[in-house]
């Protein structure tokens, strides 16, 4: 019985955060942490930083990929499956009405400034998740060139985004090897 409740638990709790997050999975960030985190105690704000540097490093939605993640943990499979059609759910059904109707409302103007307000909206979420993820990461001049050598060559230059992971967690190896070895010296 306390399966099913938790998986029950998962499904409302991610359709919640899909229901009320527009923006995409950035915006979803810092919903997905209070509630997994701080309101239900599935997982701790450390594991939030884990599961967003494993949901951007793998194919698909970040907000898709996290609640996964975090309805594995909670519940299995079950759980995963939960968690995942529940935070998928709400926007499916949203953008099936909004595509019956965009085209016909469009052009009215408060249509427009409603969206132009879902923007910046969205935009705060964003900046929040950053500042969450900037406190919970590790600090250090090698930290700090490994953020701003990415920053810029995902900004500046046409590079695939998995070449940039790839490097950066390339780099966070050597440190951690280059860091024991000066240990053990």
């Amino acid at each position: 019985m306390k399966r099913i409740q938790n998986i029950i638990s998962l499904f409302l709790t991610f359709m919640k955060i899909g229901l009320f997050t527009f923006g995409g999975g950035y915006a979803m960030i810092p919903l997905i942490q209070r509630e997994t985190a701080e309101n239900k105690k599935w997982i701790s704000d450390e594991d939030i930083l884990d599961i967003v540097a494993i949901a951007e490093s793998t194919p698909g939605p970040i907000a898709i990929n996290a609640a996964t993640f975090v309805g594995y943990r909670v519940g299995g499979f079950s759980g995963a499956l939960a968690a995942t059609v529940g935070i998928v759910l709400p926007s499916f059904a949203i953008i099936t009405v909004i595509s019956f109707v965009l085209a016909e409302f469009q052009n009215i103007r408060w249509i427009r400034y409603a969206f132009n307000g879902i923007r910046a909206g969205v935009l705060a979420l964003i900046v929040k998740a950053l500042y969450m993820m900037y406190k919970q990461s590790p600090k250090g001049i090698f930290a700090y060139l490994i953020m701003l050598g990415a920053f810029f060559v995902t900004a500046f230059l046409p590079v695939n985004v998995v070449f940039v992971i790839l490097t950066c967690a390339a780099a966070g190896i050597v440190q951690a090897l280059i860091m024991s070895r000066r240990d053990k010296k």
